[in-house]
C-alpha cells in the first residue's frame, strides 16, 4: 500500500489544516461552559463501571465521524428528511456509543444548554475513555460545530474495511492529511474493545478463496478464533480485539502482532506484509509503550483536526441525533 500511489495536491492538505486549526482551542468554553470536561468525564466514569467497552465504543464513533466529512457529528444523525444516517452504512452498522453520547449530551444541556457541539464531545469523551483505561492522555482542541447533514457514500468510500490491504488502507489515511505513523499509532485502538466474527471470520477457514486459513494468523492462537466464530455462524459473536489484555490501553496490540495473533486482517497487515515500512514502526511500539503513547496521542489530536466545522459554520445540535 504505497503512499506515492495516491498523491494528494498539497494545497488541499493546507486547506485542510488551515481551516480546521483556525478557531479550535483547548480553552473554547472557558467562559461558556467551564466544567465540560468534568461534566464528560462524570459519564465516561459512570458508564465505564457497567460497560467496559465504553471507550473503545466512542474512539470508533470519533474515528468514523472524522474520517468522513471531518469531525462534524455527522455520525450522529438519524435518518430524516433530507438526510440518509451514516448510521446505516456497512462499517457502521452495530456500532455502540451512541446512546453514551446522548447521556454525555443530556448532562451538558443542563449544565450550558446550547453551548457543546456533538463534534466536541467525541473528541473530549474519545480522550477521557483512553485515559480511564490507562492510556495517554493529551489536549484536546475545541470548538467544533455539527453539520447539518451526513455523507452516507462517504461512510463506503473513506472507512478502512476490516478486510483490506495496507494497499487500500494506506490512501484512506493519506488524503486525510495523514501519514504512515498515524496509520499505525491509530490502528492501535484495537488494543481494546471487541469485533464481531463478520469482521475477520473470512480469514479462519477460506481465505481469499484459498480454501485455507490466513496463513499469517498464529496456528495456536486459530483454533480459538474458529471455535468463537464456527463455519455457519451468523456473525455477531463478539471476539477481543487483543487477546492478551482486552479492557486496557496499553501496547500489547503490537506484540500481539508480531505474534501473529492480530485479529483482524487489516491489524495484522502492519506487520506481515513483506517489506512494509509499517513493520519498523510495529516494532518499535512493542518495544516502547512510551513511544506508542506519545505517537497515538499526536496522530489523535491530527485525527481531531481534520475537517472541523468552525465560526457560523454548521450548528450546536441540542439533540445530538437530529438537526435543529
Amino acid at each position: 500500500m504505497s503512499f506515492l500511489r495516491f498523491i494528494v495536491p498539497i494545497f488541499f492538505l493546507i486547506s485542510i489544516f488551515v481551516a480546521s486549526n483556525a478557531q479550535l482551542s483547548a480553552t473554547f468554553y472557558a467562559t461558556t461552559c467551564p466544567n465540560v470536561t468534568e461534566i464528560v468525564r462524570g459519564v465516561m466514569e459512570q458508564t465505564q463501571r457497567t460497560d467496559v467497552r465504553a471507550g473503545a465504543k466512542i474512539i470508533r464513533l470519533h474515528f468514523h465521524d472524522c474520517f468522513v466529512n471531518g469531525c462534524d457529528g455527522s455520525i450522529l444523525l438519524d435518518n430524516a428528511t433530507g438526510i440518509i444516517s451514516e448510521k446505516d452504512a456497512a462499517a457502521n452498522v452495530g456500532a455502540g456509543g451512541f446512546d453514551i453520547v446522548d447521556d454525555i449530551k443530556t448532562a451538558l444541556e443542563n449544565v450550558c444548554p446550547g453551548v457543546v457541539s456533538c463534534a466536541d464531545i467525541l473528541a473530549l469523551a474519545s480522550e477521557i475513555g483512553v485515559a480511564l483505561v490507562g492510556g495517554p492522555t493529551w489536549q484536546v482542541l475545541l470548538g467544533r460545530r455539527d453539520s447539518l447533514t451526513a455523507n452516507r457514500t462517504g461512510v463506503d468510500s473513506d472507512i478502512p474495511s476490516p478486510v483490506e490491504s495496507l494497499d487500500v488502507m494506506r490512501p484512506q489515511f493519506t488524503n486525510k492529511g495523514m501519514d504512515i505513523t498515524d496509520l499505525v499509532a491509530l490502528s492501535g485502538a484495537h488494543t481494546f474493545g471487541r469485533a464481531r466474527c463478520r469482521t475477520f471470520q473470512q480469514r479462519l477457514f477460506n481465505f481469499n478463496g484459498s480454501g485455507s486459513p490466513d496463513p499469517t494468523i498464529n496456528s495456536t492462537y486459530l483454533p480459538t478464533l474458529q471455535g468463537t466464530c464456527p463455519q455457519g455462524n451468523d456473525g455477531t459473536t463478539f471476539e477481543n480485539l487483543d487477546k492478551t489484555t482486552p479492557d486496557n490501553f496499553d501496547n500489547d496490540y503490537y506484540i500481539n502482532l508480531q505474534n501473529e495473533e492480530g485479529l483482524l486482517q487489516t491489524d495484522q497487515e502492519l506487520f506481515s506484509t513483506s517489506g512494509s515500512d509499517t513493520i519498523a514502526i510495529v516494532n518499535r511500539y512493542a518495544g516502547s509503550q512510551t513511544q506508542f503513547f506519545d505517537d497515538f496521542a499526536s496522530s489523535m489530536i491530527k485525527l481531531g483536526n481534520i475537517g472541523a466545522l468552525t465560526g457560523t459554520n454548521g450548528e450546536i445540535r441540542t439533540d445530538c441525533k437530529r438537526v435543529n
